[in-house]
């Protein structure tokens, strides 16, 4: 596990966080949820363990949406800027890439491709729903 320490914040700068070592993984979203959440055509992931996250400041900011069981989303009550995702289920947290602006953002695979309305031929792995190893079919999708 790497000791590097990755700062971020929300849009205000009300919320800042850390989080500390290598994601467990990283990745494209291209579920309707992420897609709205995001108001945007795909969400870029970083998964980390939750211990390595620490809130710095402002967490008196952050609200919570649960539109699924699976997925717990953090924002700003100040800004409305948005800050991850809790996914209990899976034991990790996403913290969105665009929220840390150092990491160097390594995708593998897409997730929901089968949802996707902006097509990504990049050789990474589509995937229908997500991999079998998390809860999915495995199923594999051509680009």
């Amino acid at each position: 596990m790497s000791d590097q320490t990755y700062h971020g914040s929300c849009f205000c700068g009300k919320v800042t966080f850390t989080v500390k070592g290598t994601p467990a993984g990283m990745g494209y979203c291209h579920c309707t949820s992420c897609r709205t959440w995001s108001a945007a055509p795909v969400n870029a992931f970083t998964l980390w363990d939750p211990a390595s996250l620490t809130i710095t400041s402002g967490e008196e900011h952050i609200a919570t949406y649960c539109k699924t069981p699976q997925s717990h989303r953090k924002y700003c009550t100040s800004c409305g800027g948005h800050l991850m995702t809790d996914h209990p289920e899976m034991g990790l947290v996403d913290i969105y890439a665009a929220m840390l602006p150092d990491l160097e953002f390594q995708p593998a695979l897409h997730v929901h491709y089968a949802e996707t309305v902006l097509r990504m031929p990049d050789g990474l792995p589509k995937f229908n729903d997500m991999p079998s190893e998390a809860g999915g079919s495995g199923e594999e999708l051509p680009e």
